[in-house]
């Protein structure tokens, strides 16, 4: 089945001026709002029926973070650009530095999950994955003191459909990728580039994979966002209709790991809107 565009979503509004130290950023263009029910798949690299993207758009994101060093000095990159991305932490990460995890929600960009401890799933008993994957997301949230939004990344993008009915019964989206920077082999800051760069071209658009645990991309990133920029991309920031509800067991074991100093991070679950739509291409919106 071929991919389903965001054909209902009105024009983006012009990017904003205002970005202290750069009169033209690359900013945001656009901000699409997902609904998560059900647990849709996103990135032609696994996920082939829908598309939310317009030629030139671009989703930015980073795994395996955070990680001193490497998260700020991607924060930062970001920051001098005036734009935003979608990061999937580790859970042992962001228990190890919830502080820099806060940074990036700080900043406002949007924060999923990537498992407890980074092990492929698809190789794990379904008791095991589906622990690595809860305790994952309850480690974010416990982290930042608040739920995260309900996306999830597969480490190595591996999954068995097994652990995506899962995914869907918790109403988590799953995030592939459309360009994948192999950055954790191109340890220079160049190749970094290059790649993403060659990838986009060939590809038009794009859901990028790049980790801020990787110091050569935390190097790349500010030529890597001026580059995007020349070339006449727009970047999309990517944002939920309610966050993650996170299951209290793994919640408590958590708090009870940071000497119960953090709050509670359950989500409210009316906070979670149902849409019934027609067709998937309702499930998303433009915010101005």
């Amino acid at each position: 089945m071929g991919a389903k565009s965001c054909n209902r979503c009105p024009e983006p509004a012009a990017p904003s001026a205002e970005c202290p130290g750069n009169l033209a950023p690359l900013g945001v263009a656009r901000t699409v709002e997902i609904d998560t029910t059900g647990g849709p798949g996103f990135g032609f690299a696994q996920f082939k029926a829908y598309d939310f993207l317009r030629d030139g758009e671009v989703v930015l994101t980073f795994d395996d973070g955070p990680w001193p060093g490497n998260t700020p000095a991607v924060l930062k990159a970001l920051a001098a650009q005036c734009t935003k991305a979608l990061f999937f932490p580790i859970g042992k990460h962001a228990m190890w530095h919830p502080e820099i995890l806060k940074q990036v929600a700080t900043a406002g960009h949007t924060i999923g999950s990537h498992t407890w401890s980074h092990l492929d799933l698809s190789k794990l008993p379904s008791d095991q994955a589906k622990d690595e994957i809860e305790k994952g997301i309850s480690a974010v949230g416990v982290a930042l003191g608040q739920p995260e939004a309900p996306l999830f990344r597969f480490p190595t993008l591996r999954h068995s459909p097994e652990l995506l009915s899962y995914l869907s019964t918790r109403n988590v989206g799953i995030f592939s990728t459309d360009v994948d920077s192999f950055d954790f082999k191109t340890h220079k800051p160049e190749e970094v580039i290059a790649s993403v760069m060659s990838k986009l071209k060939k590809n038009g658009k794009g859901i990028v994979l790049m980790h801020d645990f990787q110091h050569a991309t935390s190097l790349a990133l500010p030529e890597l966002l001026v580059q995007l920029r020349a070339s006449g991309y727009k970047i999309v920031q990517v944002k939920t209709k309610g966050p993650v509800a996170t299951l209290a067991a793994y919640d408590q074991q958590l708090e009870k790991e940071l000497g119960g100093a953090t709050a509670t991070p359950r989500a409210i679950s009316s906070v979670v809107r149902t849409i019934d739509a027609p067709n998937f291409s309702d499930r998303f919106s433009a915010i101005r």
